[in-house]
């Protein structure tokens, strides 16, 4: 315990190690209130304090990292790339134009199309985003698919999926002597991203920002909460509308938040988009 402490605080200035041991030693307690277990030990105390101020701090080259580590794990056990050029570089354009308006532009971001009949979508971090082919066929029009894409970009310019792991980490024994373990911790994003819900705060964060991106990128706002009640109102409700807040509640929200100047832009042309993603529908 004391080379623990020793590897801690050796810093040049005492005052500068007792601020950060009472800092550290603080959220373990607050930890330790918040959560209904037995209590730990202070060394583990600590150890959690690390790997949350560790996550609170990523840098966008870590995070980056991370997205990357997760992107080959989802890839290679969760989802099969659907394998059309034609159809992978339209939804990368239309992703690409929204990531460069949106809040974070200097991520390199990554648009995948997966070969799965579920409507769905989701983003990890680091700039990786998911759409599936079932959501694809399902859009109406580029402004709808351009809806989804700019709230999933909205959750990774909100950094949700990091707030979601660091408050998640204190579950978990994901630390070492090292620091984070990283296989973990991409493995706790992986769960979080494709099997828990998000946070009735952040969807609608996601929401109010992908409405700005997509309006910013010139397509009709309005088409947003259109797609979202024509899936609300489908026999199988997607994975991410089916969790709180309630789909009505957000379409709701959306339509309070739309710019009227914004409301009937670009990428409303059914037929023209149709014809972009001939191969998923035929014709």
């Amino acid at each position: 315990m004391l080379n623990l402490f020793s590897r801690l605080f050796r810093c040049s200035s005492r005052r500068v190690g007792y601020g950060l041991l009472a800092t550290i030693t603080a959220l373990g307690v607050w930890l330790g209130a918040m959560v209904k277990t037995p209590a730990l030990p202070i060394g583990d105390l600590i150890f959690q304090g690390i790997q949350i101020i560790q996550l609170s701090n990523i840098s966008d080259e870590q995070e980056v990292a991370l997205g990357r580590q997760m992107d080959s794990a989802v890839m290679a056990r969760e989802f099969r790339a659907y394998r059309n050029a034609d159809i992978n570089a339209y939804v990368n354009d239309i992703g690409q134009k929204l990531a460069r308006l949106s809040d974070r532009p200097n991520l390199p971001y990554t648009f995948r199309v997966v070969d799965d009949q579920q409507v769905n979508a989701f983003a990890t971090m680091g700039g990786y985003v998911y759409i599936t082919t079932g959501l694809l066929r399902t859009a109406d029009n580029e402004a709808q698919l351009a809806g989804v894409i700019g709230h999933e970009i909205g959750h990774i310019t909100g950094r949700h999926l990091i707030e979601q792991m660091k408050n998640d980490a204190i579950y978990q024994t994901i630390a070492t002597a090292a620091g984070v373990n990283r296989d973990q911790i991409a493995a706790l994003g992986i769960d979080l991203a494709l099997r828990r819900p998000r946070s009735r705060e952040d969807e609608y964060d996601a929401d109010r920002r992908g409405l700005q991106y997509m309006g910013r990128a010139g397509y009709a706002q309005s088409a947003m909460p259109v797609f979202m009640a024509k899936l609300q109102s489908s026999r199988s409700v997607p994975d991410f509308l089916s969790t709180h807040p309630a789909p009505a509640d957000r379409v709701a929200a959306i339509r309070r938040n739309i710019n009227p100047s914004m409301a009937n832009g670009a990428g409303l042309d059914v037929n023209a988009y149709r014809r972009r993603i001939r191969p998923l529908v035929g014709g």
